[in-house]
């Protein structure tokens, strides 16, 4: 291997290499992640199942994103005020009950349609309280220096699992139903409670905090730091848009899949798993670089645009599938790099709380949006919905390069000055 590429190596993978907590949580998320996404699957067949419904599939969407609408900057709060750490190992043994109760229902054959919906709200709750926990968890594991490299890797874990869950989920259902994949799921939370356990406390980052607010305090405190920030309004103004009308894949690719491209399951399958590794690609992009970037945010979102109005009017699967991989790298590139800058510009006190603001921006909105790109896919198709969705993200990243600029233009200007020698007025 060429010096150059060994380098490259060990920035890609320098928090896995340096920090052992990281190691042992990474480990732990590579058996949970995977899971999850089975879970995911199965969760939606069996409703199918249940109900021989796609409205039913829709509104099983909407129970699991409510709760990101209801508690989202609440979380904030409470990841703020407690121990990271044990929160997460609350908020995991909690999604391991939500998956234990799913099995024993499925393996019981008397399941109904509200449970189904019941127990994906508890998992979504479960879930809002366990991100903010976890992502300054891993700020905790890494410290600033290697944060941006650790939240790539997550990001490459995440999108691997994509990858993967859904194949796994497929044979699973096929040979033992949709019961096994929630067995096996709720399984899988003991390896990532077991990483959790076994950290050494003393490696963790310890944070400076203040005095705890009440919950409504909390959260008017975070809200009033970003207002007070250029930087991080942009951000959340920029996730809440762009999430919120572009990023509905979820509701859409089914659509293209069937409607635009009059093709079957096995096409669906592809173009998600596209979508799925240009954005692991991405994420190790980014875990590469190494460091956080307004440039590389402002690209990846440009680029996001530009190839969301270029599958709009798309009619030829491969065209679509490349597309979609390029799609999801961007996405990626954008999304890392906002988390990273949010995290780095954040003091300790109130990390939690700006991450709950970002989740909330990227999915609080999700239930409304999904209902929007469902009702732009019915009047115009996907060639409107995708259209809309590119034209959106192009505006926004129109308006934060416009914000930016200026700012950039006057450091520099300011720099310039400072080293020009002042010139004697004798």
């Amino acid at each position: 291997m060429s010096p150059l590429l060994r380098a490259a190596g060990r920035r890609t993978f320098a928090s896995l290499r340096i920090h052992h907590n990281y190691r042992l949580f990474f480990g732990g998320q590579v058996v949970s992640l995977a899971g999850t996404w089975m879970q995911n699957v199965a969760l939606a067949w069996f409703v199918v199942e249940l109900t021989s419904s796609p409205l039913a599939v829709g509104f099983l969407a909407f129970c699991r994103f409510l709760p990101f609408t209801l508690f989202g900057l609440v979380s904030g709060v409470l990841a703020d005020r407690l121990d990271n750490r044990r929160l997460v190992i609350g908020t995991q043994t909690a999604s391991m009950l939500v998956s234990i109760a799913l099995a024993v229902l499925a393996f019981s054959g008397a399941a109904e349609a509200w449970h189904a919906y019941a127990l994906a709200a508890l998992g979504g709750t479960a879930l809002v309280f366990d991100a903010p926990g976890r992502h300054a968890l891993t700020f905790q594991m890494v410290g600033r220096a290697e944060l941006p490299n650790a939240i790539a890797l997550n990001a490459s874990l995440f999108n691997a699992s994509r990858l993967m869950g859904p194949a796994i989920a497929g044979f699973v259902i096929a040979t033992a139903g949709v019961a096994a994949c929630f067995a096996v799921n709720a399984v899988s939370f003991l390896a990532v409670l077991a990483s959790l356990l076994l950290m050494r406390e003393d490696e963790l980052v310890q944070l400076e905090r203040e005095e705890r607010p009440t919950l409504v305090a909390g959260v008017r405190e975070g809200i009033a730091y970003v207002l007070r920030s250029p930087n991080l309004r942009l951000i959340l103004a920029m996730t809440t848009v762009v999430s919120t009308v572009g990023f509905n894949f979820h509701v859409l690719v089914p659509v293209l899949a069937s409607e635009t491209l009059h093709a079957g399951p096995e096409v669906f399958g592809l173009l998600s798993a596209a979508f799925g590794g240009g954005a692991l690609v991405g994420a190790l992009l980014t875990a590469a670089l190494g460091r956080a970037s307004w440039k590389v945010l402002l690209l990846g979102n440009a680029g996001f645009a530009v190839t969301l109005l270029a599958l709009a009017p798309q009619r030829n699967a491969v065209l679509a599938g490349a597309l979609l991989f390029v799609i999801g790298a961007c996405f990626t590139l954008w999304t890392s790099n906002s988390q990273s800058i949010l995290q780095l510009t954040a003091p300790d006190h109130l990390r939690g709380r700006v991450l709950s603001l970002y989740l909330f921006a990227f999915a609080g909105l999700a239930p409304l949006g999904s209902l929007f790109a469902g009702w732009l896919a019915e009047v115009g198709g996907t060639e409107l919905a995708f259209g809309l969705a590119g034209a959106s993200a192009a505006l926004m990243t129109a308006f934060a390069f416009a914000s930016t600029r200026p700012r950039g233009w006057a450091d520099a200007l300011r720099r310039v000055a400072a080293q020009r020698p002042t010139k004697s007025v004798i």
